[in-house]
């Protein structure tokens, strides 16, 4: 909900409404009624946090750090060396093995989480247009609004079509809209859907030829899920097709949140042309200062390739099952997912065939979260910078966004009261 003015003596706003995300608004909304993190009877099928406790397949959890003398002290910007190091011998080892072009550390930049990687990048941007798709990330919305340097510019995909945007058109909406730069999450959140293989070769050569950046929010990048799990394995980037590290304009933002399933760090890379990475710390010198020293000491051995493709293959198993239980209960239930997600830990249910006091994603929000279960109404994935649009229906109305992130037995107790308030209307 809009943020109360604050007004001075004069009587005139000195600090302007800010919104909270959707998702922050909802679990708001929760903890208002009683939520807390770890109550047992409450079922977050909101928030998007995978499950952090040991996985088959998987490396032991970190479960203490030991801070060094020197950890005590402000690290760089930019991140410690060695860290944006193993993140750059990771991307080289998974996706660039016998290319002549390599990342080295000064092409990653370490930042407190992707929120914060993102805001460097915006803040870097100069006077352009900005291409970002519909529907994605609910966090957008905000940090496409602060920024006034740039204009951005909605791509809009049609579920008809998958939520998918061909090369073809992404070469046409860049030169018909004039546009600079193209923001969006792949696999998307909350589609699920992944621009991959020769599709994503075809996209980093249009914005090669063209001269346009590809900001690529890749923090979903282990989920992959039958076919994008087996031929994209283990892990999803569009590193895989850039020719020079320093001249294709390609910039990749992923971090331990969701892909090494450790949300509470708040650690998360920047990878990219080191022109454009040197920007982007500078960006970082007055936006936050820079990410934790002691958590980035303990975040090296993470990015071993073995055990990071472990990680991966623990999270394809866990998460796919969770995925398939999903899909099964919500379509015994009427809520379609057509696409079905080919990556991250979503589902974008349509409410259509459902009774109409139900069919709006606000109202079953509402409705669920009587339940004692949270999901995210899908009007909040429809971003609207400045709210531009506002004459004009949220063609996601009739959506809701279902994590399967939780631990199974979470999923399946917020699907059985789903199905309560499903029946009960």
């Amino acid at each position: 909900m809009p943020a109360e003015s604050v007004t001075n003596g004069a009587d005139h706003d000195i600090f302007r409404p800010v919104p909270r995300t959707g998702v922050i608004y909802v679990m708001a909304e929760a903890a208002a009624r009683g939520f807390r993190y770890g109550h047992p009877d409450w079922a977050n099928l909101g928030q998007g946090a995978p499950e952090t406790g040991p996985l088959p397949g998987a490396e032991a959890r970190i479960r203490s750090i030991e801070i060094a003398d020197e950890a005590h002290e402000y690290a760089p910007v930019g991140g410690l060396m060695a860290l944006r190091d193993a993140v750059a011998q990771l991307y080289n080892a998974r996706f660039r093995r016998g290319m002549p072009s390599q990342y080295s550390a000064e092409n990653v930049a370490i930042s407190a989480g992707g929120r914060t990687a993102l805001t460097r990048i915006a803040a870097s941007l100069g006077n352009i247009h900005l291409g970002h798709v519909l529907p994605d990330y609910t966090a957008y919305e905000e940090l496409l609004t602060i920024f006034r340097a740039f204009v951005p510019i909605p791509i809009v995909l049609d579920r008809a079509e998958g939520f998918a945007l061909s090369p073809a058109r992404l070469r046409a909406e860049i030169v018909g809209k004039g546009l600079s730069a193209i923001l969006l999450s792949n696999p998307c959140n909350p589609t699920g859907q992944a621009v991959r293989g020769g599709g994503l070769r075809a996209w980093v050569d249009i914005a090669r030829q063209l001269d346009c950046a590809l900001i690529f929010d890749e923090f979903y990048a282990h989920y992959l899920y039958e076919s994008a799990a087996h031929s994209d394995g283990p892990a999803l980037s569009a590193a895989r097709y850039v020719e020079d590290v320093d001249r294709d304009p390609v910039l990749v933002v992923d971090g331990l949140t969701k892909n090494w399933r450790y949300p509470g760090w708040r650690l998360a890379w920047t990878l990219g042309p080191k022109q454009v990475i040197d920007r982007a710390i500078s960006a970082g010198s007055f936006l936050d200062g820079g990410p934790s020293h002691p958590l980035q000491c303990a975040a090296v051995p993470l990015l071993d390739r073995d055990r990071a493709d472990g990680e991966a293959r623990a999270i394809q198993a866990a998460f796919g099952a969770k995925r398939q239980l999903m899909m099964e209960r919500l379509r015994a239930m009427g809520m379609y997912v057509d696409p079905p997600p080919m990556g991250a830990f979503y589902c974008f249910a349509s409410l259509e065939h459902l009774p109409t006091e139900i069919a709006d994603g606000h109202a079953f929000f509402r409705a669920a979260l009587e339940k004692n279960v949270i999901v995210v109404p899908g009007e909040f994935f429809d971003v609207n910078p400045g709210k531009r649009r506002s004459h004009i229906p949220s063609r996601m109305r009739q959506f809701v966004r279902l994590s399967f992130g939780p631990e199974v037995q979470a999923v399946r107790m917020g699907l059985d009261r789903i199905d309560a308030v499903i029946r009960g209307a």
